[in-house]
């Protein structure tokens, strides 16, 4: 009997071996907060991945640079160190520079427009640059339209000169702020609550659910409605896992980021429904300065990046 026990008992073991084995911990880091919609997207692509693996599979996640800044991170997917990350598509165009082309002001209508755009041929030249850098582009999630914020009222494009606008590290965000007349100032995301508060800039521009996630109006007094930049976060994972995956498991990992982005993007498009009166009810002053000189100053840079990807390269992108 003993010897029985002990044969159900190791055989038992083996089966729990076995399952430990086969189960998987997806590792997933982004720069944005818990209370982020994006954040929330994830937390839902882990619990409908979770369901329909039957807890096979399982996701960590590492929200607020918790790993590091995204470039960080995408090195470290680059490396095998993490399985998944969140960037901004477009910020993406530090090692696929033709990204550029989606980033720039204007560009973009709404995010149907860059859905579309990314979806079709032009967007499946992009994914197969991703695929070059060992990156497996699983979706875009709406992540908002960016306007500006700052301590004084913009009106017009005129009220843009001398503003110290903080912007991400990247070129596109760059060439807005200093082709409105603003000076650029690249701080980190992380930073820039107290690079606001402490006046080393004056202005910023976000999405406005990022604005209310990262509590910057609590250190600006107006926001401009600008809509220079149809904002979306690229849900990505390493070539090397996503290969790895049964083709079962690729269909939970889809479905599961759909059912994320759906989640996400229905939060995002309601807090901008709802911000602005949000904000006016906090004492921000929202202006709508007239967009036709913005869109027109941004055609210097557009000549340098047809001087960069060829004539006729925007157009492409913009598609229609």
């Amino acid at each position: 009997m003993k010897l029985i026990a002990k044969l159900v008992l190791g055989a038992g073991a083996l089966v729990l071996g076995t399952a430990a084995l086969s189960a998987k911990e997806l590792t997933f880091g982004m720069q944005d907060n818990e209370v982020s919609n994006v954040y929330r997207g994830a937390e839902a692509f882990k619990a409908k991945l979770e369901e329909l693996s039957g807890g096979e599979i399982t996701v960590k996640l590492f929200p607020s640079s918790q790993l590091g800044d995204f470039k960080a991170m995408v090195a470290q997917v680059q490396a095998g160190e993490l399985d998944m990350v969140m960037t901004g598509y477009p910020d993406m165009s530090y090692v696929i520079p033709e990204l550029k082309l989606i980033g720039a002001p204007y560009v973009m209508r709404d995010f149907e427009h860059l859905q579309k755009t990314v979806e079709g041929p032009w967007g499946q030249k992009m994914d197969a640059k991703f695929d070059e850098q060992g990156i497996k582009l699983l979706d875009t999630w709406y992540y908002g339209t960016r306007q500006t914020t700052s301590n004084r009222a913009i009106n017009s494009i005129d009220d843009m000169k001398g503003l110290r606008m903080r912007t991400p590290n990247v070129p596109f965000l760059i060439a807005y702020a200093k082709n409105v007349g603003a000076t650029p100032a690249p701080v980190a995301f992380q930073e820039v609550y107290l690079a606001l508060q402490t006046n080393q800039v004056d202005a910023e521009e976000n999405p406005l659910p990022t604005i209310e996630a990262m509590k910057f109006y609590e250190v600006q007094s107006h926001i401009a409605i600008t809509n220079h930049f149809v904002a979306s976060s690229a849900i990505q994972m390493a070539k090397s896992v996503w290969e790895d995956l049964s083709d079962e498991e690729k269909g939970w990992v889809s479905e599961a980021v759909k059912a994320g982005g759906d989640a996400s993007d229905e939060l995002t498009f309601k807090a901008e429904e709802d911000l602005i009166a949000q904000f006016k009810e906090r004492g921000l002053t929202i202006t709508e300065p007239d967009l036709a000189p913005f869109r027109a100053a941004m055609k210097p840079y557009y000549d340098e990046l047809e001087a960069e990807f060829g004539a006729g390269s925007i157009a492409e992108v913009i598609g229609d």
